[in-house]
């Protein structure tokens, strides 16, 4: 499918939106009213430091709703305030926190059904209003919903675009795109419809294996087990990674794509030489700035001494489950949570470990004056930080009065 071509037919149809539909100033009041917060305001008009009796807090100094959420978000409202009476239904989360999310549905947008993993378009109709996330949605997807004449409304955040791009740039000259990111992410299935050959590697292990195969061959039938559900159809490591490009999940640890990049570069290099080295290799920046803002700030707030950290964010946040891998790569005690009721007393809180699986941590609040650090992924509103924070505050207030 000439995925570039279908892209151009899409975005010039009378029933494609991207845009909105000038209700912008309405729903900024709404968002702001619903998801912004005074004590955040504050504690970041105090270089992001907070101290109330025996707590000091420490914001990371980048945090909480990235611009393509705040769009995506924002696109989300206007289509409901635009089409008052449609039946609106969208493909996915708009984002990955379940505040939000609970909220579109509150506003009566349906989820697109899913029996037996795949997704049942039956029920959309001709005229029906489909939203596609801030991730995207794969070009079968979109391809079903325009046959359908439905009236689609695309928040897909640009730098996810433009990762798009990317992959289509590979496809045209006949690379195989290495995609670093998740291969069941709906970022990465959908970026991955767009490519030709691919190769979904989750981490810079996976990435060793593949260029160790590159360089000194191996077991076929190994490399198609390991890999069976992160490559393209038909994919033959034999003869698909002659040429090769970079591209990623933009949620993904800045610093490890980068080791990936530089080692399939230096790979290439390796195997075919300086001259003909630009005929099996290309790479573009496709790190999503909002991501590396906030690991940049992240790397930054665990320089202090802090004694535990609290990362906030959807369980299915990838960009949330980095922040977290930063503080668990420094040993500092820290706790994912996607909202203030994982916070159960001074002395249990849920949280998600980072192979997934949730547990009670027992005594995660010290006694005596602590330091706490801060964070939220993207998809965060600052009003949820702010639950955090108060609940925090309370707890040891709670605990001074009881010694």
């Amino acid at each position: 499918m000439d995925t570039k071509a279908f892209k151009r037919t899409l975005q010039h149809s009378e029933n494609y939106n991207r845009k909105g539909f000038g209700h912008q100033a309405e729903v900024a009041t709404q968002l702001q009213s619903e998801y912004q917060s005074n004590l955040i305001q504050k504690i970041r008009d105090r270089n992001y430091v907070w101290e109330q009796g025996e707590v000091t807090i420490r914001l990371a100094q980048a945090f909480g709703f990235c611009w393509g959420v705040e769009r995506a978000v924002a696109i989300a409202y206007e289509t409901r305030q635009h089409f008052p009476t449609e039946r609106i239904w969208i493909t996915n989360e708009i984002i990955h926190n379940p505040s939000v999310n609970q909220r579109i549905q509150e506003m009566n947008v349906k989820f697109i059904p899913v029996v037996a993993g795949k997704k049942d378009f039956s029920v959309v109709a001709t005229n029906d209003v489909v939203i596609l996330p801030a991730f995207g949605a794969s070009v079968q997807e979109m391809q079903i919903l325009h046959d359908k004449g439905c009236k689609i409304v695309d928040t897909t955040c640009p730098w996810v675009s433009k990762v798009w791009n990317t992959v289509e740039k590979h496809k045209k000259v006949n690379y195989t795109s290495i995609i670093h990111g998740k291969y069941k992410h709906e970022e990465t299935v959908a970026t991955s419809s767009f490519a030709g050959k691919h190769l979904i590697v989750l981490n810079l292990q996976e990435a060793e294996y593949v260029t160790n195969y590159i360089l000194h061959g191996g077991d076929r039938q190994e490399f198609l087990h390991k890999f069976a559900k992160a490559c393209s159809l038909g994919f033959d490591p034999d003869q698909d990674l002659v040429r090769v490009g970079i591209a990623n999940q933009t949620t993904m640890l800045k610093g490890e794509t980068e080791q990936i990049g530089k080692l399939f570069e230096r790979t290439m290099m390796q195997k075919y030489g300086t001259i003909e080295f630009n005929q099996h290799f290309q790479s573009f920046n496709t790190i999503c700035d909002a991501t590396q803002e906030r690991q940049d700030a992240m790397l930054e707030l665990v320089q202090h001494n802090l004694d535990l950290m609290v990362v906030i964010g959807g369980f299915n946040s990838s960009n949330t489950t980095q922040l977290q891998q930063i503080a668990f790569e420094r040993s500092i005690p820290s706790y994912h949570i996607d909202s203030v009721e994982r916070i159960q007393s001074a002395k249990s809180i849920e949280h998600r470990q980072l192979n997934g699986e949730l547990a009670i941590a027992e005594n995660w609040l010290p006694n005596g004056k602590i330091v706490v650090g801060i964070t939220s992924g993207a998809s965060t509103p600052d009003k949820v930080v702010e639950d955090v924070i108060e609940k925090i505050l309370a707890l040891k207030a709670t605990a001074l009065v009881l010694e």
